[in-house]
């Protein structure tokens, strides 16, 4: 089932619905709270790309990016992701760059990647996992929908509260760069030692595309708003948007109603890597798609960072 996240939860402040979950959230924090996180042992280090905000906050990307900052090492690193059978798209898009190590247990898939002899494991997801100690953990944020109305699942789209940035070192942004110094000013009013880099999106196969078109764009990822603020930036022409839940799987119905929307409007169409994946060669010459690279303006800083675990 493809659920998109309700309205309500990036309202700037908690509306009636929100406080009327709001029982149901400090029962789920409460249970969250209580489970104790084991201690084990790995010579792989692991490295933890997660978020606190449930969705589309460039998790993936990062772990691409990560991967080619050790690449670049000649370390042989690996990702790491436990099993979901709606996540395939991301599944395939990190087979494409380094081996994938899956299982419904991530401790399962840790201990498979360690015996393959990677050095390290960049795990997709997995903060609010208490069966394992990272070696670094970074909490991901967009800043166009930061922390939306504030509060925790189902009254928010929180997975925990911002105050358990006290137990993070190391905090990632990306977006677009409005409205840093608050949001930092925010972050570092509740942890004053955590590391914030930032990140930029920059489009890789812009040569592909005439920016004098008309475009469809749809996607269903996590944050469809960032994508659209992306394309925007580079003067791309939107007359036509469709935004489908994360992870969506599309139906031949589906394409083909995008594909007779895009005839009518005599426009191309335009959507994103991570959906291309899910698409199963369902017409896909009459489908472009926009390849990204992350961009992390302190770079040097990050990768010495992850180098010294």
């Amino acid at each position: 089932m493809n659920l998109k996240k309700p309205k309500f939860w990036d309202y700037k402040k908690p509306n009636f619905i929100s406080y009327i979950l709001y029982p149901v959230s400090l029962l789920i924090r409460l249970k969250n709270l209580l489970k104790k996180k084991r201690q084990n042992n790995f010579k792989i280090k692991t490295i933890c790309v997660g978020n606190i905000y449930l969705g589309g906050t460039g998790k993936t990307s990062l772990c691409i990016k990560i991967n080619q900052i050790l690449s670049k090492k000649n370390i042989r690193s690996c990702f790491i992701k436990k099993h979901y059978t709606n996540q395939k798209d991301e599944q395939k898009l990190l087979a494409n760059i380094a081996p994938v190590f899956s299982s419904f247990n991530r401790l399962d898939a840790i201990k498979e990647a360690e015996l393959n002899n990677f050095h390290y494991g960049i795990l997709d997801d997995g903060l609010q996992d208490n069966s394992v100690n990272y070696d670094m953990s970074i909490v991901c944020f967009n800043n166009l929908n930061w922390i939306g109305n504030g509060m925790t699942i189902p009254a928010g789209p929180l997975r925990e509260s911002l105050s358990t940035l006290k137990k993070y070192n190391h905090l990632f942004i990306n977006g677009n760069l409005e409205n840093l110094n608050d949001l930092k000013n925010q972050i570092l009013n509740i942890n004053s030692e955590i590391e914030i880099h930032v990140g930029k999106y920059e489009i890789s196969n812009l040569n592909e595309f005439n920016l004098d078109e008309n475009y469809l764009v749809f996607s269903g990822i996590g944050n469809h708003r960032t994508f659209i603020s992306m394309l925007k930036s580079y003067k791309f022409k939107i007359i036509k948007e469709i935004e489908f839940s994360d992870h969506y799987n599309y139906s031949s119905k589906d394409i083909d109603r995008i594909i007779s929307i895009a005839n009518n409007l005599k426009c191309k169409i335009l959507t994103t890597e991570k959906d291309v994946m899910r698409l199963e060669n369902k017409n896909l010459d009459k489908i472009k798609f926009i390849k990204s690279n992350l961009q992390i303006l302190d770079e040097d800083k990050f990768c010495n960072a992850i180098l010294k675990l």
